[in-house]
């Protein structure tokens, strides 16, 4: 799983007063590192630098230094971090490994405070630890992204469809205009010929001839511009009437748009203060349940452990009274409470947990209902925010339309005068082509206007003709596309599929990954009486506000064989120290797998693996240490001494 060459060359870390560190300079290798020492050697103020080096803010001054840094490098790049204690806080700068250490402080940096290794003992949602990490509304926002692209490319694909349907009766039209012109054609040659046919002998005669051959042509002319002024209107005022429908339309639209007394800017202050007390609910709640933990673990310890014993230099009598007081006292159901060391009712003590069992109640469902007015206003601000948009949008368009109207009517009005110009001229030309009608020429008039008939029909084919193709190519272009686009959509469904089931497969290969290490790490370590460690992957329904939503949860089993061959479930409670930090650990690693963290950060730090016997830590090392490039571990000289001799040892710090 690890990453050779992530890290090829040795490791320095110098640091100044870092933790418990006044100043040090250490030297590591690729592999396993391992900090020896007594307790209170700057162990695990050393794996501190180390975080902090690689970006972590989870590491702590000097008690007695205003500032400190530390300087990590490793294959010819070096890291920096300054820390400095401003205003009662210690304030983060310089140049980190990480620019975001998330997955490196749940999973990578495994020291005691580690929330992976927190959440096993105290029994917590493992689910939401391991999906901590994934931004679910970043991946809903790219969902919502690439459906509404899949929408635009099917729309785009079956209108290439139909495009391709309509193809076939171009094609027919497209033949049945040439067959239509080439008639045409062949007819306008036939009149041709009967014009030059025509005998006229004498000079008089050609020039009538060429008299009557030029009226027509002018009329020919003038029918034409005719023709063309009489499109150019039509063409106008459907164009006109098309932008007084949509005219019609948009004023409708914006009749349609209430005047809003809800304003988007007004609404984000309402959503920053609903999100302030969140905020402070959260804290609340935090600390609630800090106090109701460190409450419940002090009352099944029976209070504070204070010692009674009477003086022995006291007379017999007193030493019977307190004998007798004493077995009172076992006889009572009281502890000792450990805010004033005073004798107090259990009951009372079960009893004020009650209430702040209740108070957190009360204040889960209350930052339930702010979030659900949070997730209201926010929609209704977005709606808002929407209908502005589009009314500015539909009185903008209006604005447009009405220039347009205006210069389309301007444009109306000259067609119109040049249309009645133009017909009186034709009436004209056509009053003179009547003077050349008699008896000699009636034959030859007659074939002109024949012959001006057909020219004008056949320039209306060819333009039709002409239409017809050039939509033809415009199909067959976009036709052209559909294999580019139907690749796009393929791909849009794959990325689809894989955020849709990206939270799904994070969660089974978590499962998966921890049962299987589990499975591996139980059978190496042995321990007595514990045949396996699940996690059971399940469905269940929860509430949410005032809706019931489905929640994925990991429930973790622990079964167990008695000495007769029995086997039954245990909990984690019941757990041996041990067999819990283990469980741990393991639950860490496979969150480090999963999320792929050796991909981010090569180096894992563990520490506090005292609960664990030193056989079995040397084993737990060395099954971790295939997945790591740089394993830092901090032990005492005790626990280090199965581990191999191969691994780096450092023994001052």
């Amino acid at each position: 799983m690890s990453s050779p060459e992530s890290v090829a060359s040795s490791i320095t870390v110098a640091a100044e007063n870092i933790g418990g560190i006044d100043s040090t300079e250490v030297l590591l290798e690729p592999g396993v590192n391992v900090l020896t020492g007594r307790n209170a050697t700057n162990r695990t103020s050393f794996l501190q630098t180390i975080m902090a080096a690689l970006g972590s803010r989870r590491s702590s001054l000097k008690g007695d230094a205003d500032t400190g840094h530390v300087e990590l490098a490793f294959d010819d790049e070096q890291y920096t971090r300054y820390l400095e204690r401003r205003n009662g806080e210690v304030v983060f700068d310089g140049d980190p490994y990480l620019d975001d250490p998330e997955l490196a402080d749940l999973f990578a940096f495994l020291l005691e405070s580690n929330e992976a290794r927190r959440a096993v003992r105290r029994g917590d949602d493992l689910r939401e630890l391991i999906m901590q990490p994934i931004d679910t509304d970043e991946i809903e926002a790219e969902i919502s992204q690439l459906e509404t692209e899949k929408r635009d490319l099917d729309d785009r694909l079956e209108e290439l469809s139909r495009l391709d349907s309509e193809l076939p009766e171009l094609e027919s039209d497209r033949v049945a205009l040439e067959d239509e012109i080439e008639t045409t054609t062949e007819r306008i040659e036939e009149l041709e010929a009967e014009l030059d046919a025509f005998d006229l002998d004498v000079e008089a005669s050609r020039e009538r001839k060429e008299e009557i051959e030029s009226a027509f042509a002018d009329l020919q002319e003038a029918r034409t511009e005719l023709e063309s002024v009489e499109y150019d209107l039509e063409t106008e005022r459907e164009s006109h009437a098309e932008l007084e429908r949509e005219r019609d339309e948009l004023e409708g639209e914006l009749e349609a748009f209430d005047e809003e007394d809800e304003s988007p800017d007004r609404l984000e202050g309402r959503i920053q203060e609903l999100r302030n007390r969140k905020r402070s609910l959260d804290t609340t709640v935090s600390e609630l349940q800090s106090v109701i933990r460190f409450n419940e673990e002090r009352l099944a310890d029976d209070g504070l452990e204070l010692d009674l014993d009477l003086d022995e230099s006291e007379g017999t009598s007193e030493a019977d009274d307190g004998d007798i007081t004493e077995q009172l006292l076992a006889d009572s159901d009281e502890v000792v409470c450990w805010t004033c060391g005073s004798q107090v009712d259990r009951d009372r003590i079960e009893s004020t947990l009650d209430r702040l069992r209740s108070l957190r109640q009360r204040k889960l469902s209350e930052r339930s209902d702010l979030q659900e007015q949070i997730d209201d206003l926010s929609d209704r601000q977005k709606e808002l925010r929407d209908r502005r948009r589009k009314r500015g949008e539909v009185e903008t368009r209006l604005e447009a339309i009405e220039d347009e109207l205006e210069r389309r009517s301007q444009r109306i009005e000259e067609l119109e005068a040049d249309l009645e110009d133009q017909q009186a001229r034709v009436d004209d030309l056509e009053d003179d082509a009547e003077t050349f009608e008699n008896a000699e020429y009636g034959e030859v008039i007659e074939t002109h206007r024949e012959l001006n008939r057909l020219e004008l029909e056949l320039e209306d084919l060819e333009d039709e003709r002409d239409e017809v193709e050039a939509r033809i190519e415009e199909i067959e272009a976009k036709i052209d596309e559909r294999s580019a686009l139907e690749e796009r959509r393929e791909t849009v469904e794959e990325e689809l599929t894989d955020l849709r089931t990206r939270v799904d497969r994070i969660e089974a290969n978590a499962v998966d990954a921890f049962n299987d290490h589990m499975e591996s790490i139980l059978s190496i370590l042995e321990y007595r009486n514990i045949d396996r460690i699940w996690i059971e992957r399940r469905e269940t329904t929860v509430r949410e506000g005032r809706r019931k939503v489905t929640r994925t949860a990991f429930d973790l089993h622990i079964v167990r064989t008695t000495e007769d061959g029995r086997t039954y479930e245990d909990t984690v409670d019941h757990l041996s120290e041990s067999e819990r930090e283990v469980t741990g650990l393991v639950f860490a690693l496979a969150g480090y797998l999963v999320h792929d963290v050796h991909e981010t950060v090569p180096f894992m730090l563990l520490d506090s693996l005292e609960a664990i016997d030193s056989n079995r830590i040397a084993d737990l090392v060395e099954y971790f240490e295939e997945y790591v490039d740089c394993l830092v571990v901090a032990l005492l000289r005790e626990d280090a001494e199965p581990l191999a001799d191969s691994y780096t040892y450092v023994e001052e710090i």
